[in-house]
């Protein structure tokens, strides 16, 4: 037996001196280069007591040593589990327990914090850095070829968090087979070779940067231009030097702000690509008007990677994600699962080998999510017309997109009702210029001490990632309700949203 992912992905890679990889400082990884340093990690992993089956967590900075690692849990069979570099040490608790991970990997500037959040979970602990003891200082010593281990494509590859409107986060299971058909599937539908050079600068713990962008071009054997995060500056410095982009909204609507992004800096360029948040269709007209590109924009989510894409060569349409993949089925549905007719508005549902298999130690929702005939429900409301391009009209499980990253009221409305003087609340995503949305939190006044908004920010900001805190409060008397006694967030965005 083989290791499909890792032959697939990496193996073709290996002694390869072709460019991978151009990092800030002007230098160039090699393919060979990428490749043997995974070999070194997976020693290094191996050494820490990593096996098969293994969740090794992962919470660093995006850099080189981050995506190998990557690399060399495929190669040993461990399950990856990239986290949000802005989650704290509260917030990763729950995961590093929840995933049972026997290594965390973290930032050394945090490792006082992390190291107690490994050991109350039963985790090793290492860091990602050049300091002695790190897990890339115990890889330099090691040799640069190891023996995959065996891996079947049913097999475990990766796990993403993902939030639940519970609050309860809900571990997705993607096996190899989930992430090599998506990868495939999307090269070739995107037409990437190895004469692609990619602007990236997504983060790397999250599937659209890594499942999307990095496999994508790992299977294409071409190059990237890897930035730390969004710097206008250092896209379109490189851009002449690049042929493709895949971004979020905000990337768009920050290139479209400077002057110097226009015809002749995208003259190299033959694809931009938008996801993970949906892209206005005003972003759309001016990005053409200003460059001559259309954006092919596309959708998917975390227990799915990706679904629908509009077409490299036929026509893209503003306001739409596209056709559904060639391997993917897709139906809108009422609320039992029968497919409604085309131009109904109904439940996304998709089927395919990019489905995930299931909820880590979570069985019934799992089976909640999950049809009988093997669709799994979004909860994304969408329309699919005559020619089969869907429309995203709304989310069922009023989910906030800031930037790209996913933000559940529910995980924060629980935070705030255990606030002094706050009897319940509400948090609704506002639109925002910048970040497509960012979340507004209602809070009702309780028979307690009168609210301290300005302490309620203190203790967010300590408490959750900074994308996911409130960038306004309200304080009201009650929040509006059905008759049902359920919260009307529809009310509230009337009132707030603007």
């Amino acid at each position: 037996m083989t290791n499909p992912l890792y032959d697939t992905m990496f193996a073709p890679h290996a002694g390869q001196e072709t460019p991978f990889l151009h990092l800030p400082d002007g230098s160039t990884v090699t393919h060979a280069a990428f490749i043997n340093r995974a070999a070194q990690l997976a020693h290094a992993l191996q050494g820490y007591g990593v096996r098969a089956g293994d969740r090794v967590a992962v919470q660093v900075g995006k850099c080189p040593d981050m995506l190998a690692l990557y690399a060399a849990c495929a190669q040993t069979g461990a399950i990856f589990l990239p986290l949000n570099t802005a989650y704290t040490a509260a917030e990763l608790s729950y995961f590093v327990s929840d995933s049972g991970a026997a290594l965390l990997v973290g930032d050394p500037a945090r490792r006082g914090e992390l190291e107690g959040v490994a050991h109350a979970a039963g985790a090793a602990f290492a860091t990602l850095d050049a300091q002695g003891g790190s897990l890339s200082d115990s890889a330099d010593t090691q040799a640069t070829q190891f023996d995959t281990v065996a891996r079947h494509r049913d097999d475990l590859a990766a796990f993403l968090y993902t939030s639940g409107t519970t609050g309860r986060s809900k571990g997705a299971m993607l096996s190899q087979q989930n992430l090599i058909s998506n990868a495939q599937t999307l090269t070739e539908l995107w037409q990437f070779t190895r004469d692609d050079v990619l602007l990236h600068a997504l983060p790397i713990f999250h599937t659209h940067g890594l499942f999307v962008a990095t496999n994508v071009m790992l299977i294409a054997g071409g190059a990237m231009v890897f930035m730390p995060k969004l710097d206008t500056d250092q896209l379109i410095d490189a851009m002449p030097r690049a042929t493709s982009m895949m971004g979020v909204p905000t990337f768009y609507t920050r290139l479209l702000d400077d002057p110097r992004f226009d015809r002749a800096c995208t003259a190299n360029m033959r694809l931009f690509i938008s996801g993970s948040a949906p892209l206005l269709a005003a972003t759309h007209v001016a990005f053409e008007e200003r460059t001559g590109h259309r954006i092919l924009e596309r959708y998917g989510m975390t227990e799915t990677n990706m679904n629908t894409s509009n077409p490299y060569a036929g026509e893209r349409r503003a306001g739409t994600v596209g056709l559904p993949l060639p391997d993917v089925e897709l139906r809108i549905a009422d609320a039992d699962g029968s497919e409604l007719p085309r131009g109904e508005t109904g439940v996304v549902e998709v089927r395919g080998p990019n489905v995930f298999q299931g909820y880590w130690n979570m069985p019934e929702k799992t089976e909640e999510d999950m049809r009988p005939d093997g669709f799994f429900i979004t909860g994304d409301l969408g329309v699919q017309d005559a020619d089969g391009y869907v429309t995203i009209v709304g989310r069922g499980k009023d989910m906030i997109i800031s930037g790209g990253y996913n933000i559940y009221p529910k995980e924060l409305e629980l935070l705030l009702d255990a606030q002094p003087g706050v009897l319940e609340s509400a948090v609704i995503g506002v639109a925002h210029a910048d970040m497509g949305e960012v979340p507004l939190a209602v809070l009702v006044q309780g028979d307690g001490p009168q609210i301290d908004v300005a302490a309620i920010e203190a203790a967010m900001a300590t408490a959750v990632a900074r994308f996911k805190q409130p960038r306004s409060y309200r304080v009201v008397d009650a929040l509006p309700r059905n008759t049902m006694g359920k919260v009307q967030k529809v009310a509230l965005r009337k009132e707030y949203g603007t």
